[in-house]
């Protein structure tokens, strides 16, 4: 009986030792988290740059990647609106907002000292927003839509 349990014990102690070597291989064969680690940063840097405020109509973070485009339609009433747009991302980084079909755009660097970019608008419906990334990417890109006080 004994020779039973002493083989019971190596079987559950072999056991552990294959689980705590299947967990360690996992954990060093995930990939490296640094452009996690650079993502969170510009979110938070575009965060602090542009917070959330009560008065906000809408507010939205997004992580856009190079060389790609991103449209945002808002459903609005009737009004006028001040638009706010910052991003963050790697040096060189920039991005292209522009509003409505025939804007051809305002270019924003993503690094470096910045402060938001706000346009004055006037809505019917719907704000129609473009946002085009250019190489280096991605980027952190966030806009927020208030109503405009006067």
């Amino acid at each position: 009986m004994s020779s039973e349990r002493g083989r019971g014990v190596v079987l559950h102690a072999l056991m552990a030792l294959i689980l705590v070597t299947g967990l360690v291989w996992w954990w060093r064969a995930a990939p490296e988290g640094a452009g996690d680690g650079r993502l969170a940063h510009w979110r938070l840097t575009a965060e602090q740059l542009l917070p959330d405020i009560g008065e906000q109509e809408v507010a939205n973070t997004l992580v856009l990647e190079p060389g790609t485009g991103y449209d945002e339609i808002v459903e609005v009433e009737q009004g006028d609106f001040l638009v706010s747009v910052v991003c963050a991302g790697d040096d060189g980084a920039r991005v292209r907002v522009s509003l409505g079909g025939d804007d051809s755009g305002r270019g924003l660097r993503c690094s470096g000292a910045r402060t938001p970019d706000i346009f004055s608008v006037g809505l019917t419906r719907q704000l129609r927003m473009h946002v085009s990334i250019d190489a280096p990417g991605p980027v952190v890109f966030r806009y927020a839509l208030q109503r405009s006080s006067g």
